[in-house]
């Protein structure tokens, strides 16, 4: 049994009585106390465990001292429920922590900044009719705020060239048409309906790679677009307020749309590389270029004119502000945008986007009280589910085609290093090494019947040096009799050889 120091144990009194009586003597300066074995002490039921066991002394025996002294072993316990505490750190990853907060940081600017837009959008569209010169003053907001913020500092200027202008072109076009064209769309249907037929972007996107880019989807991917497509048309079926201008002009920003994200990435390994808060900006800025002479052409300054009038005697000056808040507001909201786009991956942003349009469609129908009938809004649910699944099916479309390039690359590397073993010679025997068709038993059997082999070659040497005769393969018969008798597989051959060749 062990002890502690604060604790003392014993047996019964019944038992200990028949023991002879022992001292515990040590080594001089040190003594002992005499354990009596009449003192009853009480018992412990608890368990316990050895922490250590040190050698302090001898157990003799007063009444034989002829008799050998035995060690005496002293052993420290600890009960169970006083066991040492194991201390457990638990170390908070801060920079991860902190890395989360800011994309759920994005997400809620970036959503708050959509719906805020969304509202002046259509408030300043409903007392002002003029979509193109609308889309105008949201370019040359953002345009200005950009060119502010190199100006001061607060953002550092990108390094451009002409190539990156040049690859950056195709993108701002197609930027600019869609942008137009959901703002035509706006001026005509409810905000809510515009964003419900945005939602089925994801079948342009895969219609166009398919038929215009050869690019093959699995199944899985097509079926996600029934959905999309039956709650679109479900949604655009049921609209109270359908307009076939607002509605084509949604189906052409949806098709815009996918075009600059192709332009995009076809660009994106050409010129320069601008991204996030500054790849906007230029965006922006070559859009605003694009837009401006053909928004004079389509409307004209003096529509613009008697327009504008028209809203301040309707609205007061509040129509300026108005003006003000959705042009500040969209570049704010696409900035927020690009930023998150470069510290999430693309399956989140699309997730994301979605769940932007439900937060932009629930805000408009409650603060324009649009009336929304349950079929309508049984088809924006199922568009919008349709929208949540083809983000996880293109995903892991993604996921595996990554994985398969991986795949194919370890098989190359795999391929090259067996070439590469297949042309190895064993550095013990000189012969060729079949790495990949011999087990690893054999190769230790063969690595050490060529170590055998060169143990008789040495002791013969050392014996024709004595004995002043040179030894034959027949003194080497013994040592081959003994290993072939082990049964050594690979080895038996080279000393079957050795015996045909004796005399």
């Amino acid at each position: 049994m062990a002890f502690s120091a604060n604790q003392s144990y014993a047996t019964p009194s019944t038992f200990s009585e028949n023991l002879p009586k022992k001292t515990i003597l040590s080594p001089k300066p040190h003594t002992f106390p005499t354990l009596y074995p009449s003192r009853k002490i009480a018992l412990s039921h608890k368990p316990l465990h050895i922490s250590a066991a040190t050698g302090f002394g001898y157990i003799a025996d007063p009444d034989d001292s002829s008799r050998t002294r035995e060690p005496s072993i002293q052993c420290h316990a600890y009960e169970a429920r006083r066991s040492p505490s194991i201390p457990i750190s638990i170390e908070i990853d801060q920079e991860a922590a902190a890395q989360k907060l800011k994309i759920g940081v994005y997400f809620a600017t970036w959503w708050a900044l959509n719906v805020v837009f969304n509202i002046y959008n259509k408030k300043v569209l409903n007392a002002f009719p003029f979509p193109w010169l609308t889309s105008t003053l949201s370019l040359a907001a953002g345009s200005l705020i950009m060119l502010v913020s190199w100006a001061t500092r607060i953002a550092e200027a990108p390094e451009t060239d002409l190539q990156l202008w040049k690859t950056l072109f195709p993108v701002a076009l197609a930027h600019t048409i869609g942008h137009v064209a959901a703002t035509v769309s706006m001026s005509k249907v409810a905000v809510s309906f515009t964003h419900i037929i945005k939602s089925g972007e994801p079948a342009f996107s895969v219609l166009v790679s398919r038929f215009l880019m050869g690019e093959t989807f699995p199944m899985p991917v097509y079926l996600s677009l029934l959905p999309i497509i039956g709650g679109c048309a479900l949604s655009a079926a049921t609209e109270l307020n359908f307009n076939l201008t607002g509605f084509m002009g949604t189906m052409v920003s949806n098709l815009a749309f996918v075009f600059r994200n192709i332009f995009s990435k076809r660009g994106m390994m050409k010129g320069k590389s601008v991204g996030g808060m500054n790849y906007y900006a230029c965006l922006s800025m070559l859009s605003l270029l694009i837009l401006t002479p053909f928004a004079i052409a389509v409307e004209g300054p003096q529509l613009w004119a008697v327009g504008w009038q028209n809203a301040v005697s309707q609205i007061g000056p509040n129509f300026i502000w108005w003006v003000v808040a959705q042009s500040v507001f969209y570049h704010l909201y696409n900035q927020v945008s690009y930023m998150s786009l470069n510290e999430i991956s693309p399956l989140t942003f699309s997730i994301g986007n979605t769940m932007k349009r439900i937060s932009v469609i629930v805000a408009s129908i409650i603060i324009f009280q649009t009336p929304l009938q349950p079929i309508n809004a049984l088809g924006a649910a199922i568009a919008i589910s349709g929208t949540f699944l083809y983000s996880q099916t293109k995903h892991d479309r993604k996921e595996n085609t990554h994985l398969r390039a991986e795949n194919e690359k370890l098989r190359a590397e795999n391929m090259k290093f067996r070439e590469s073993l297949s042309n190895a010679s064993c550095p013990t025997c000189g012969r060729m090494a079949a790495i990949g068709d011999v087990s690893l038993d054999e190769r230790h059997l063969r690595m050490e019947n060529a170590r055998l082999k060169e143990e008789i070659n040495r002791i013969s040497a050392v014996a024709t040096n004595y004995v002043g005769k040179p030894f034959t393969n027949s003194t080497a018969t013994p040592s081959s009799f003994v290993l072939r008798s082990t049964n050594l597989g690979t080895g038996a051959k080279d000393f079957d050889e050795a015996e045909n060749n004796t005399p």
